[in-house]
């Protein structure tokens, strides 16, 4: 009997074939196979919600293939991943098979939690159909992303810059980064002092802070209130007054979901986190192992919010912890997690762990890349040291007393390392004391007070958020799904709304904080972070049946549509952020920040009559300083049309030299190539634009030839075009190859 089974990502294919005989055929969707239409809304309401779904580009052939194939076997098993975006991939193709085939019944959804052959093989045994609440789900949060996104962007185009978006939960993301920077911008900084003591027993010295002065917490505000504090420390005799001995437990950290996953990974590997979910995924799709011809699932699927481990793999680790270590290591019962964060679990599927506990990070390194086998291990032995006992520590608290002064300093020693043997838990918020006291100190000892060292500090502004603080704080506050989190990233960064600084972290554009500004004023509602998360749980409510799809939708429209008609009857110019700064030229308007096609600037806001403009950057405390613009450099060279000097000119797309002559003569001087254009044996000139740089023919429009690739100037060993094209991947490999449609050379270099 001839079976289809259809999974989403072609690398899957490799992995699964070797576990399922002959007569089964495995094909893949290539991701989503449709979508709402790219250029209309695709959302109707009347007395329902429809929603009008078209083949993604050049997906036709995907589904016209597949239906071919559907069309002549007699099971046909939908695989697509667990989760949402899986459910409505299934539910896509099954419509387009349901056309074609005689029996719909032959059309089963199956699901699995990792890539093995027991897993794959009990899925089909086991088949189910397509979750229509989970289908439902997706299609509100779809909706809700497309109104939202469709609706807003254009009001953005025509109150700021064209080319802008709206995002339900990019926006709100954006909103964390911006309130963290207003925050900092705000912040005014308060002096406070500390002191710490040198104190000397026997032969022995340590280090105390003051804690309490008149049993008071110390609160020392400036140097004059300090130094009274140190002269009456000089004066005074101190004495050990209690030792306190205990011990403390450190407990192991759960198994990674998706959140703390990509928390870890940036923290400890600096891993980005698209990078991580990338990684992740070949390590879930399979890799070559021994066999280069047999890949292998690694880890289970990496979607996922629950930390829930299934009775397998907890069986698994504890035989392999009781192996590897002694007894003292392996719990009584096995360790449990509950997650902390808000909103519901998705319990569809295990927390991320390690498919067979076995192939150690050691043995696995010899067939993984550099950054697979970085991220394998940390999958590895945080997942098994979420077995392991917890570490034990011998905590020593010393107080030293004198007159009205308080010290107090507490020391830690690690008795038993437990779960530390294999995860040494970096990433955790808890930071351990690194201080050792003396052994050989008691009660009621006299202490002798060697050196005082006063200190003055600042407080801080709160940080700025990297990818990993804000991805805990998007869990934490409900935002979004872990799924989700590397696109928002991504997005916020593509749209010019942040950048980061010299340590990686978020800072907002002028362009960023002008638009999120402009969204909480007009759209209070979706730009409310409270009011995002408590939309993810419905969404949840949908997935698990509790709420109507409709139900949902209509609630939020009808909200929305009134800000929204609100947002586009106010004033429809363009926005300009009025400073404090007074126009140099003129000096009686104040300078506004604009947005042009190429970025943002200062401009003065008597434009016409007065028509100043500069860059400018923000300081450190977010106060604005202009920029002035370099002067073209007039070079030795002359202009081959006019004879005037050429000069080094700066525009939008980098430094370009052209005829200082300008406007009178508009010579700009062009790299040309050794090779004519194959299509008119015109010049081919080196162009500039905002993707970067290309080969183009001088005679453009007439002749549109264009060579976007690297160019090498020798001719093709095949065809002997005059020249051949170098493509640079990521991953460092060099490809040649000919720029002529007809021939096929290509080689690596």
């Amino acid at each position: 009997m001839k079976k289809l089974l259809i999974v989403e990502s072609p690398a899957k294919i490799k992995t699964i074939s070797k576990f399922l005989g002959k007569e089964f055929k495995i094909m893949s969707t290539m991701g989503h196979v449709k979508d709402l239409p790219a250029k209309r809304l695709g959302v109707t309401i009347n007395g329902t919600i429809e929603v009008e779904y078209v083949p993604i580009e050049d997906k036709d052939k995907v589904i016209a293939e597949i239906c071919k194939e559907a069309r002549s076997c007699q099971a046909i098993y939908l695989a697509p991943d667990p989760d949402r975006e899986g459910e409505i991939i299934a539910w896509h193709i099954a419509n387009e098979i349901e056309k074609v085939v005689k029996n719909p019944d032959a059309i089963h959804r199956i699901a699995f939690n990792e890539i093995t052959k027991n897993a794959v093989v009990d899925a089909i045994d086991n088949p189910s159909i397509i979750n229509a609440q989970r289908v439902s789900a997706q299609q509100a949060r779809r909706i809700l992303d497309r109104w939202v996104g469709y609706q807003v962007s254009p009001v953005l185009w025509k109150k700021i810059a064209p080319g802008l978006s709206a995002g339900r939960v990019q926006s709100v993301a954006l909103r964390l980064i911006c309130d963290r920077e207003d925050a900092i911008r705000a912040f005014k900084p308060e002096e406070y002092w500390t002191v710490d003591g040198l104190f000397k027993h026997g032969k022995d010295t340590f280090n105390a802070p003051l804690a309490q002065i008149n049993k008071k917490k110390i609160d020392l505000k400036n140097e004059a209130d300090t130094k009274k504090v140190v002269d009456a420390l000089k004066k005074e005799s101190f004495v050990i007054s209690e030792i306190a001995d205990k011990q403390r437990t450190k407990n192991p950290l759960a198994p990674f979901m998706t959140s703390t996953l990509q928390q870890a990974a940036y923290n400890q590997l600096g891993f980005s986190v698209k990078k991580t979910m990338q990684v992740a995924q070949q390590l879930y799709e399979g890799v070559p192992l021994s066999d280069p011809k047999t890949p292998v699932a690694l880890i289970t699927y990496m979607r996922t919010d629950s930390l829930r481990l299934s009775e397998t793999a907890i069986t698994q680790a504890r035989s392999y912890i009781k192996e590897q270590f002694s007894k003292d290591y392996l719990p009584k019962e096995p360790n449990a997690y509950a997650k902390k964060s808000k909103g519901p679990t998705q319990d569809a599927h295990e927390a991320i762990r390690p498919v067979d506990v076995t192939i150690t990070p050691t043995q696995a390194k010899k067939y993984l890349s550099n950054d697979a086998a970085k991220l394998y291990e940390l999958i590895w032995k945080r997942f098994v040291a979420c077995q392991m006992t917890p570490a034990l520590y011998a905590q020593r608290q010393v107080t030293i007393t004198g007159g009205v002064f308080m010290f107090r300093v507490t020391g830690s020693t690690l008795i038993f390392d437990g779960f530390l043997k294999v995860y040494a838990a970096s990433d955790d918020d808890e930071k351990e004391d690194k201080v050792i006291l003396p052994a050989g100190l008691k009660e009621n000892d006299p202490v002798a007070l060697n050196v005082v060292t006063p200190k003055q500090h600042f407080t801080q502004p709160p940080p700025r958020y990297t990818e990993a603080s804000l991805v805990k704080e998007l869990e934490k506050e409900g935002i979004g799904r872990p799924s989700t989190y590397a696109t928002i990233l991504t997005t916020i960064r593509a749209r010019a709304y942040t950048t980061l600084d010299t340590k990686k972290r978020f800072v907002p554009t002028e362009l960023g904080m002008t638009v999120t500004k402009m969204l909480v004023d007009n759209l209070p509602h979706i730009m409310d972070p409270k009011f995002t998360a408590l939309m993810e749980q419905d969404l949840d409510k949908i997935a698990d049946g509790e709420l109507e799809r409709d139900t949902l939708l209509r609630d939020f429209y009808d909200a929305f549509q009134k800000d929204l008609k609100d947002f586009l009857g106010s004033d429809a110019k363009r926005e300009a952020v009025t400073t404090d700064v007074e126009c140099p030229e003129c000096k009686k308007k104040k300078l506004a920040i604009r947005f042009g096609k190429s970025g943002e600037f200062l401009g003065c806001l008597g434009f016409p009559e007065c028509s100043f403009t500069s860059n400018f950057k923000r300081n450190e405390q977010g106060e604005i300083e202009l920029i002035q613009a370099e002067k073209p450099q007039l070079l030795e060279e002359t202009c081959p049309q006019c004879g005037k000097q050429l000069r080094a000119v700066r525009g939008k797309f980098g430094t370009f030299t052209a005829c200082s002559g300008y406007p009178e003569c508009k010579f700009i001087k062009q790299t040309k190539a050794s090779f004519a254009c194959p299509m008119c044996k015109g010049d081919v000139v080196q162009k500039v634009w905002r993707g970067g740089s290309f080969w183009g023919c001088g005679n453009y429009p007439k002749c549109k030839f264009a060579v976007f690739d690297q160019v090498e100037e020798t001719p093709c060993p095949s065809c002997k075009w005059p020249f051949i094209t170098k493509k640079v991947y990521k991953d460092g490999k060099v490809l040649l190859g000919c720029a002529n449609k007809s021939c096929s050379f290509k080689k690596e270099e």
